[in-house]
């Protein structure tokens, strides 16, 4: 897969999504959004891949944000950054995404880290929601998910204080899952994707439609039941006698049922 705003590279189980516009802070463009949105579908439609791992390019920034480049001056959607998007494509993805976050997430940067399943970063990482200091607001995914992280009363102070968080007191409020030196980064993320991909691949993708089902209303129960119970009675003992007996034309033999 080739991108102009990101780069995609495969390490055995692992697919790493790295945000390429460091000049920029790698911040989001509606371009990005829709190449991380259309790799992470590519990724769901392929085995090779158990684990995904995102990270920024460079050594200073994760992701700063979005810039609205190109888009139409609208209050329509057309004039909306699609962030929306790649969000409901990792909440979607049936792998665990893993964010490696090896510089500033502010903002955006921030919400995407925290909508990924779960969170690694280096010492000097910075941890920032900006805004209200900019007229702006995330009213989905960066506050419900941020509240369920470090509780309601920690998640408005976030939204209203703007405060800069390092990442020891991300990890102490449970913003994040590990902290680790700056050089060790990249060596520590490796190993921890290496360490979720030998658990089973089925189990883990039930686990984390659970977890989502909470907020997904509908589509969430529906994945559940689509994605993953259905295809699980699908291919039981009671399923294939009904289906045989069915294309056979004859009566199915209960001695099967319930097995």
């Amino acid at each position: 897969m080739s991108y102009e705003t990101i780069i995609y590279e495969e390490d055995g189980p692992i697919g790493t999504i790295t945000l390429n516009r460091p000049h920029d802070g790698n911040m989001f463009t509606p371009q990005m959004c829709h190449e991380i949105r259309d790799c992470i579908n590519a990724i769901r439609r392929e085995t090779r891949t158990r684990v995904v791992v995102i990270t920024g390019a460079g050594d200073k920034f994760f992701c700063i944000g979005g810039r609205k480049e190109g888009m139409e001056d609208t209050m329509l959607y057309a004039g909306t950054l699609p962030t929306l998007e790649m969000y409901e494509a990792i909440d979607r993805l049936q792998k665990p995404v893993i964010a490696s976050v090896n510089g500033y997430a502010v903002g955006g940067g921030n919400v995407l880290q925290i909508v990924c399943d779960l969170t690694i970063a280096k010492e000097s990482a910075i941890f920032r929601q900006v805004g209200p200091m900019m007229g702006s607001f995330d009213a989905g995914y960066g506050t419900w998910y941020l509240e369920d992280l470090v509780g309601k009363k920690k998640a408005k102070e976030i939204w209203y204080t703007n405060p800069k968080i390092t990442a020891r007191e991300a990890l102490e409020m449970g913003l994040i899952n590990r902290v680790v030196p700056d050089e060790k980064l990249r060596e520590e993320t490796r190993a921890w994707a290496l360490e979720i991909a030998e658990r089973g691949s089925f189990a883990l993708a039930s686990i984390k439609a659970a977890f989502n089902a909470r907020h997904g209303g509908v589509s969430g129960l529906a994945r559940v039941a689509h994605d993953l119970l259905l295809r699980a009675y699908l291919e039981s003992e009671e399923s294939h006698e009904l289906s045989t007996a069915f294309s056979e034309r004859r009566k199915p033999d209960p001695s099967k049922f319930g097995r």
